[in-house]
């Protein structure tokens, strides 16, 4: 055949091959990811010219297991500094970047836990950078990562246009009173944010004024912890607007004000604001100067109200008299606490006892904390026979009767409200009821 001929045949051959009809494309499916997560993060390590961090390739390579197995949403990434079951090589700002890096546009994970690493500001940076492209992240624990109140800024304004997560936490790093206002200001804006944890960030009066009023109009919200600010003076004035806040919002679920100095004048206004609200079901004000008069509040605030669940009352001060003002609104008119802890609070026999005939008549009450009062024997009586009589479980309460040449002592039991709230167990479930009952009781996000 001549050279002709064959440049003719090849031309027919493209020509029909142009007419034939295109098939229709296949229907888009969601990008994958190139590797699994642990070589992602080793090829990244390799680009970037940085060390593998032992500690996060373990964990990935967890995850990567658990992918296989068919886990393909709701898996959380805990990389905490504080893990004692494998050896920890603790997770840098740089370690971090190149992790959420791997972690963009990947809708396995929606939780990511870093608490008690060495992030600082560089990894803050990074966190803030992943909460504007990570569009699956609900949840993200950064607790205790020496994180300043300029980096804190930026994670605050990354949640101005963020639409899903749903639960942060900052405790323990210094955002101080600047970043504070920066939060506050940000929920002014965010719409999706359901429970905000800024305590021990040393925020100061005018950002927990700040957060107050914000809440007065915030309708997302639903926990918020504002726990050990730095408030100077003895007027308690966080507390006139906290409870202005309480008495205007009705979506707020969950409220701790651990270690703000409330006085009987202070829990005055809170309870006085408790009156109207009828959302609020866990209130914690433990670790405050609260005394017996305090407790003529609340226990008139318990005749009425029908939405607090958990109440924690741990290290204040309410002695006898306190505990027997609480017992009488809990045995003829309150029916719907659940929770009760007043571990450390001067009570002894008399309070104890009169607290648990209030268990025999109250149905609802069926979880409370005693630990370090004052033990006498009828009181060790008592709750001996109220967890014997199954009126108690042995996991609702933070005691364990037991005997000694035929009288009955109490033990300790590692049981409470938050139990878990700083540090995690070496074993167990640390997300246990038993052991966090409060935030069992009222559920407010699906981590602590």
């Amino acid at each position: 055949m001549s050279r002709r001929g064959s440049r003719e045949q090849a031309a027919e051959q493209e020509a029909e091959q142009a007419a034939a009809p295109t098939p229709a494309p296949a229907q888009a499916e969601a990008p994958e990811c190139i590797t699994t997560l642990q070589e992602g993060y080793c090829n990244l390590c390799s680009e970037k010219s940085q060390e593998v961090n032992s500690f996060i390739l373990h964990i990935l390579q967890k995850v990567d297991e658990e992918i296989q197995k068919g886990a393909k949403e709701g898996i959380t990434l805990n990389i905490g500094g504080n893990n004692r079951l494998i050896p920890v090589q603790r997770v840098t700002g740089e370690d971090f970047c190149i992790l959420s890096q791997i972690l963009q546009n990947h809708p396995s994970i929606n939780g990511l836990d870093v608490r008690y690493n060495l992030l600082s500001d560089v990894g803050a940076y990074y966190a803030a950078e992943l909460l504007q492209t990570q569009p699956y992240l609900i949840y993200l624990n950064l607790m205790f990562n020496d994180i300043g109140p300029e980096v804190g800024e930026l994670l605050a304004k990354a949640l101005h246009e963020n639409a899903t997560l749903k639960y942060l936490r900052m405790t323990g790093n210094k955002i101080e009173n600047k970043g504070g206002m920066v939060f506050a200001a940000m929920l002014q804006i965010n719409s999706s944010l359901e429970k905000l944890d800024v305590g021990d960030c040393d925020l100061g009066m005018q950002s927990v004024i700040a957060f107050a009023t914000v809440l007065t109009q915030n309708r997302a919200i639903r926990g918020i912890t504002l726990n050990r600010p730095i408030l100077y003076g003895e007027q308690e004035e966080s507390t006139v607007h906290l409870g202005h806040m309480l008495k205007e919002n009705h979506c707020l679920v969950e409220l701790h004000l651990c270690k703000h100095g409330i006085k009987n004048c202070g829990f005055h206004h809170l309870c006085n604001a408790l009156y109207r609200n009828s959302s609020l079901r866990y209130l914690d004000v433990s670790c405050n100067k609260i005394t017996r008069d305090g407790m003529l509040y609340l226990a008139d605030v318990l005749k009425t109200n029908a939405t607090l669940e958990v109440i924690d009352l741990s290290f204040n001060r309410i002695e006898n008299a306190g505990a027997n003002y609480l017992s009488e609104s809990l045995t003829s008119h309150n029916r719907s606490l659940k929770a009760l802890s007043i571990v450390s609070n001067s009570v002894e026999g008399e309070g104890l006892v009169a607290l648990s005939q209030s268990m025999k008549t109250n149905p609802a009450l069926s979880h409370i904390y005693i630990w370090g009062n004052k033990f006498d024997e009828d009181t060790c009586a008592a709750y001996a026979d109220l967890i014997q009589k199954g009126r108690l479980k042995p996991e609702n309460t933070d005691v364990e009767p037991f005997v000694v040449d035929g009288h009955v002592y109490l033990a300790e039991v590692s049981n409470g409200l938050k139990k878990h709230y700083y540090w995690t167990p070496t074993y167990g479930d640390a997300y246990g009821h038993s052991t966090n009952a409060g935030f069992a009781l009222v559920p407010v996000s699906q981590h602590l």
